[in-house]
């Protein structure tokens, strides 16, 4: 596990309620690629159901990290790119699954017009940083 800074609230940012404004810390750098809800065998799962690809997308992201020796505790930063915001409770309570309220990394969250295929509604890519 790395060594991370979290800091909720810079002086002179309002706090966050569901991210922290800055992480830092010191370690190999993981970038794990925007994850979609494909199962293992390339299947849609959940098609139409935020809940159920916001899970399989977080499944996604812990078996990318595993593989670079990262784990949820090594994430600086996410980013959630949406096809509509309300997704978003959907994917804090997948993320609640992983990452406990005291841990939580950057985060951005984006609407996005559409991704690489009708039937996915969000994709989530991870910044980590592992401990040397």
């Amino acid at each position: 596990m790395s060594d991370l800074t979290r800091i909720p609230a810079p002086d002179g940012v309002v706090p966050a309620a569901q991210y922290t404004h800055v992480v830092t810390g010191t370690g190999r750098f993981v970038a794990v690629s925007g994850q979609v809800a494909l199962d293992e065998d390339g299947e849609v799962v959940g098609e139409g159901d935020a809940g159920a690809q916001a899970r399989q997308v977080f499944e996604n992201l812990r078996r990318c990290l595993a593989a670079a020796g990262a784990t949820f505790d090594d994430v600086v930063k996410l980013t959630f790119f949406v096809t509509d915001m309300a997704h978003m409770p959907a994917i804090r309570a997948a993320r609640a699954e992983h990452i406990p309220d005291d841990r939580l990394p950057a985060a951005s969250a984006v609407q996005v017009a559409g991704l690489v295929r009708p039937e996915f509604l969000m994709e989530i890519e991870a910044f980590a940083v592992v401990g040397a």
